[in-house]
């Protein structure tokens, strides 16, 4: 993003509930998305990754959790899940236009925003240097997943660490500086008041990345599916409720996130 093409330029208009909406960043140089799980960031903004890839940005993964409990299989042995579902992520995030992802391999079920882990994420974005970051909402109400809430106090609290020279000055060497990224998008929004409006061809591009994840489909994606063709209810429900997102902005299809600019 430059001058001419800021955050500050985007289109603005008045949501159904009367909450301000802007649409549509400008497509960033580099984006970050800090998850807690492997498949988060299919989930909740993979279109919205597809498409600025394919607008030439450079997009990387940051996922914090090994993703060991993510089975219903008792006899399953975790370590090779963990290596299971690495595979799935890094197939995820190339048939996205992803660059790589980087896993912090924290054991899933006990992500805490601690400051070990803290000076890790600020150590990340401090070299990776992202100009949009998006993260799990951390203020989210009524969530169920541990994980996802303390994801999201990283994602904040790495931002807050990156930026400034007194966090971690250790990490300040061999060209490495503070970072301040120009924008964040949480996802699962409690208060969202920012779209990014997305094509078929991005969301059938997250539809497939999720699939990708092959591991998840009986536990995440199909659980309650008593549909004769599963598979292509999923794909229908997905179409569904980006409709149902982009009728909240007034657009096609779109995903919804809670966006922050001058906090930063």
């Amino acid at each position: 993003m430059n001058d001419s093409n800021s955050v500050d330029a985007q289109q603005l208009f008045t949501g159904p509930a009367g909450e301000r909406i802007t649409i549509d960043l400008p497509p960033p140089e580099s984006a970050l998305v800090i998850v807690a799980h492997p498949d988060d960031a299919e989930f909740h903004c993979g279109a919205t990754l597809a498409k600025w890839a394919r607008a030439g940005c450079t997009v990387h993964h940051l996922v914090l959790t090994d993703g060991s409990k993510g089975t219903w299989d008792r006899g399953m042995d975790q370590s090779v899940l963990v290596e299971v579902r690495k595979a799935e992520q890094r197939t995820a995030a190339t048939i996205l236009g992803g660059t790589g992802v980087v896993f912090l391999g924290k054991i899933d079920g006990e992500l805490n925003s601690d400051r070990e882990t803290r000076a890790q994420v600020s150590a990340i974005i401090r070299r990776l240097k992202p100009e949009v970051i998006l993260g799990h909402d951390p203020w989210k109400r009524y969530r169920l997943h541990p994980d996802h809430a303390a994801a999201g106090r990283l994602c904040i609290e790495g931002i807050v660490a990156a930026r400034d020279p007194f966090f971690h000055p250790e990490q300040l060497v061999d060209g490495i500086t503070p970072h301040r990224p120009e924008a964040l998008l949480l996802f699962e929004p409690d208060q969202p008041n920012h779209a990014e409006t997305v094509s078929e061809q991005d969301l059938q591009l997250q539809i497939d990345a999720l699939l990708a994840h092959e591991s998840q489909i009986e536990t995440t994606h199909l659980y309650k599916s008593a549909a004769a063709d599963p598979l292509q209810q999923f794909r229908i429900e997905q179409f569904e409720r980006h409709e149902r997102l982009g009728q909240w902005a007034s657009v096609p299809l779109a995903q919804q996130f809670h966006l922050l600019t001058e906090q930063l």
